[in-house]
């Protein structure tokens, strides 16, 4: 089993081989601010509303949101529902921006 979090450069070798989904549970003017491409915004509070509809429970997630909190309950709610590829992106969007992607603005 997959741990609950993984670390941003995992993340972005997962993303850049096409094997894993961003879902950045963040606020719409949180992601009108800073974003990784490609990811799916969805609210924290629309995830129960969507998540059956809108995310195969069978695909490899990665949940963001601004420093690994949220995402991190998302992703406990997610593996709870049956999503067990689900992972948080550890010290989020922040970690990215540091670790990752320097272009990735920070707030």
């Amino acid at each position: 089993m997959l741990d609950f979090e993984i670390s941003s450069t995992d993340a972005a070798a997962l993303l850049k081989e096409g094997k894993a989904r961003l879902i950045d549970v963040r606020e719409p003017w949180e992601f009108a601010t800073a974003k990784i491409e490609p990811s799916v915004l969805m609210p924290m509070g629309d995830v129960p509303a969507r998540a059956h509809q809108e995310i195969d429970p069978d695909e490899r997630l990665v949940v963001l949101c601004h420093h690994g909190a949220r995402s991190l309950n998302v992703t406990v709610w997610l593996r709870n529902q049956g999503f067990e590829n689900a992972q948080s992106l550890r010290g989020g969007i922040e970690a990215w921006s540091a670790e990752v992607d320097a272009t990735v603005p920070r707030y």
